[in-house]
């Protein structure tokens, strides 16, 4: 049997990659396909009583999926936005971030859900949006030198945020199109000009009550300013929730948005995350009040961001 040519086989093998990156979703640069070009804001849920209201609201909705995410386009507020869920936790904000950003044309992102409050001035049902995100769970889980006692290596110039324990914060290694090397770095502003707009909203109405009956003893608000801190645990520790409010002058606690800011920051793509108390993170009497107040604290955060979305000219 004769051999194939050079040119037939050079052919042949263009033509099973062009076969495998159709079907990876590749251009034939390598590059990702977006799934369309209109520019448009991503808004992220981290699941799915998060996005249950914003979803209400889409009009001209269309679905399509990727890597088992579904995402919805259309229109909200008059804004062309992409509406998913990116998982809960941190690995899942970032991957997802990142899937939104390679096959749609998002201008800006915005995440809304619930937190676990941290600042005891705040309640159940507030809503916050934070100036800085910071991935708080980033640690060195350092050497007992003596009973109860812990100290990082005298190397390990980068563990010097205030411990819990053995646990020593430090920052991340950030990578980005505008610098040339990787650089340490905790907290990840959120964009200026669309944190102003956020501290210009007035007269959103908040619920106190949910649908289960259950109701607050106080009026929720909207409070902007302060810190958000994310890591992969569910906290109800009331000393360890002191611990982090002492130590980032943090607002709120929850498993994604410093992921995605993170991701944002990377891609110079600008943020905004609005949270709203579902539960005090273990410093309340009794059981942790998530169960209870959760669908509340989720619609709370997503008028907030529709108020935002409304009022917001980018």
């Amino acid at each position: 049997m004769r051999t194939l040519g050079i040119g037939l086989r050079r052919v042949l093998a263009l033509l099973a990659f062009a076969w495998l990156a159709g079907c990876a979703g590749l251009s034939g640069t390598g590059t990702p396909v977006r799934l369309d070009d209109t520019p448009r804001i991503a808004v992220i849920s981290a699941f799915q009583p998060e996005l249950t209201l914003l979803l209400s609201k889409l009009q001209g909705a269309r679905k399509s999926t990727l890597n088992g995410v579904e995402f919805t386009t259309g229109m909200l507020e008059g804004r062309p936005v992409v509406l998913f869920l990116s998982g809960i936790s941190m690995v899942n904000a970032s991957m997802n971030t990142q899937l939104v950003l390679d096959r749609f044309n998002v201008k800006a992102i915005v995440f809304s859900g619930i937190a676990g409050g941290v600042n005891p001035a705040l309640h159940i049902g507030d809503v916050t949006v934070a100036t800085q995100w910071g991935q708080y769970l980033e640690v060195l889980m350092a050497r007992e030198t003596a009973p109860n006692r812990f100290a990082a290596p005298p190397w390990m110039k980068d563990a010097g945020i205030a411990n819990y324990g053995m646990m020593y914060p430090r920052p991340v290694e950030v990578r980005s199109n505008g610098n040339a090397k990787p650089r340490e770095q905790f907290w990840f502003p959120v964009d200026a000009k669309m944190l102003a707009v956020a501290r210009e909203l007035r007269n959103v109405e908040l619920a106190s009550c949910g649908s289960n009956g259950k109701c607050l003893s106080h009026k929720p608000q909207l409070v902007v300013g302060g810190n958000g801190v994310s890591g992969q645990a569910f906290v109800d520790n009331a000393a360890f929730r002191e611990y982090a409010f002492r130590t980032f002058q943090a607002n709120v606690l929850d498993m994604e948005t410093a992921a995605t800011a993170m991701v944002a920051h990377s891609n110079g793509v600008p943020y905004l995350a609005f949270r709203s108390l579902s539960d005090l993170a273990g410093g309340g009497e009794g059981a942790n009040e998530m169960g209870t107040f959760m669908n509340v604290a989720a619609d709370n955060s997503a008028k907030v961001l529709l108020a935002f979305l409304a009022a917001w000219k980018p």
